[in-house]
């Protein structure tokens, strides 16, 4: 471990460049008295799930590793905040009984009925759900509910530093208002007891340290304290107020919320605390370019990347690049799984130094596995695209001849990974193959190939296979400009895409026998 932490401490890798920052904070550690240091995610429960919302955890629990490494081991915890006490704004697209939700518009998440008839409120649904998937990649976190702390109180002397800093927090916020909003802005959102909505209205305060307010509801005029949940601050004032309370040290958040971070920080500052150390990360964006967003459903949702992709190749997406948008929809999975394997393999033959800007070092916490699947997630998807080979069991038959000794029993790895394969062949593939006519001298090509496949043993390796294909490709008699051509020949006349694998290897698994019957199909 002392070869990893003088390598951490030259680093570039991104956790150890955010970590850098919270060792420069606590130069000696931080003070007695004070606890663990402390990470934070934040997540807003009125929509699904979704990947984007899972980074945050990842990549936070990266960075909180990363501290661990370079300092030897001190304390740490990691918190994951639900912001559940939010009043519901608008109904989200992607979940049942919308005309339900509807009569709920702007109660705590926590008061309103779990469309879905599951448990106790909304937010109890979406929070079980992420503690769910959190929980099924092992993460070590704590999940607050925001609601519990309101209630229970945990947050009442925070409340009453907002109430006597309450002009000091309007003269941050009010500028940066629109006029129409700053007329009616208040730090504070009272939860109406008429109504159960948490409103948004003019607030003056009576009593700071009683935690009084008065305020206008329905048109009555009353007075009601703040405390024990009585209301909710505004999201900006409520994320300062939660980093002072709390004791946060670190969290990061999108690039979308960067002028929002200015000012908490800035309101943490008038509470008596300060601003987290952070990153500030780039949007995951859908097929289309947008942001991804929980209210709209779009982009992947957790099951359909773990439907088609595995868990380890997820982690390596997430983790590369995180201040660069990227797109996250099913065109990635693949390349990604592959990705995973190839930076998996590699880590084995570096050094120190290099392993720490690895993504699988940081995927698993310096154990990473040895060995990768015999054949590539590229190869299965070329294979199970074909015409009847949507089965698994069929597709582990040709894996069995082009790697004898392999089982599910023996790599499960590669069981799961013949799962995703077949998903994703049968889901977006297939559909979408359209193999064409080969024309000119394609035609003579493929006859060759035949006649040469036909030579070989049933065993051939794909290396044979291989030269056998380069060596038509390159003979000037049947004209094609470069080996390029005429391997997208073979992709199209075959395959039916204009991208495809090493024909060696595909080849050797698909089987000769196989491969015949594909070229006489396209000779027709």
């Amino acid at each position: 471990m002392s070869a990893y932490r003088d390598a951490a401490l030259r680093s570039k890798a991104w956790p150890f460049e955010e970590a850098r920052k919270l060792v420069k904070r606590y130069r000696d550690g931080k003070p007695e008295g004070l606890g663990p240091v402390l990470f934070e995610t934040g997540y807003g429960p009125s929509g699904l799930p979704h990947i984007g919302t899972f980074q945050e955890v990842f990549r936070t629990t990266l960075v909180r590793r990363a501290y661990e490494t370079l300092t030897g081991g001190a304390p740490t915890r990691l918190v994951a905040f639900s912001d559940d006490m939010d009043g519901l704004r608008k109904v989200p697209d992607n979940v049942p009984n919308p005309d339900m939700l509807r009569t709920h518009l702007g109660k705590p998440l926590t008061q309103i009925p779990d469309p879905f008839g599951k448990f106790e409120s909304f937010a109890h649904h979406n929070n079980a759900m992420l503690r769910a998937f959190l929980d099924q990649f092992g993460f070590d976190y704590e999940f607050v509910s925001s609601t519990e702390r309101y209630q229970g109180g945990h947050f009442d002397e925070a409340l009453r530093g907002v109430l006597r800093n309450y002009q000091a927090i309007l003269d941050i916020m009010l500028p940066t208002l629109r006029a129409e909003r700053a007329a009616t802005y208040s730090p504070v959102m009272p939860i109406s007891a008429k109504s159960g909505i948490v409103l948004q209205v003019p607030v003056e305060v009576i009593d700071a340290e009683a935690g009084i307010v008065r305020f206008v509801d329905d048109g009555e005029t009353i007075e009601q304290s703040i405390l024990g949940g009585a209301a909710k601050l505004q999201w900006k004032v409520d994320w300062a107020m939660r980093w002072v309370a709390l004791g946060v040290d670190y969290e990061m958040y999108g690039k979308d919320l960067t002028d929002s971070g200015v000012q908490s920080g800035k309101i943490a500052r008038v509470l008596g605390g300060q601003k987290p150390e952070g990153m500030i990360y780039e949007m995951f964006l859908d097929e289309k370019g947008e942001k991804i967003s929980k209210s709209k459903g779009n982009g992947l949702s957790i099951d359909e990347w773990l439907r088609y992709g595995s868990e380890n190749s997820l982690a390596f997406y997430i983790y590369r690049e995180p201040k660069a948008a990227k797109q996250l929809s099913l065109a990635v999975v693949p390349r990604a799984v592959d990705e995973y394997f190839q930076f998996r393999d590699s880590w084995h033959t570096q050094d120190a130094d290099k392993r720490l800007g690895n993504p699988a070092h940081h995927i698993h916490t310096g154990e990473v596995p040895e060995g990768s699947p015999p054949v590539s997630f590229g190869l299965l998807l070329n294979v199970v695209s074909l015409p009847g080979m949507d089965d698994k069991d069929l597709v582990w038959g040709f894996v069995q001849k082009y790697a004898p000794g392999v089982s599910p029993q023996t790599h499960p790895e590669l069981d799961s990974l013949i799962a995703n394969a077949v998903n994703y062949g049968r889901d977006f593939i297939a559909p979408t193959l359209k193999r064409r006519a080969p024309v000119g001298t394609e035609v003579d090509a493929l006859k060759t190939l035949d006649v040469e496949l036909a030579a070989l043993p049933e065993d051939a390796t794909a290396e044979d296979i291989q030269n056998i294909v380069y060596a038509i490709g390159k003979d000037e008699a049947y004209g094609f400009g470069n080996l390029r051509d005429w391997f997208k020949a073979l992709y199209e006349t075959l395959l039916g895409s204009e991208q495809g694998p090493r024909m060696g290897s595909f080849i050797a698994l698909y089987g000769i026998a196989n491969t015949r019957k594909l070229i006489a199909q396209a000779l027709g």
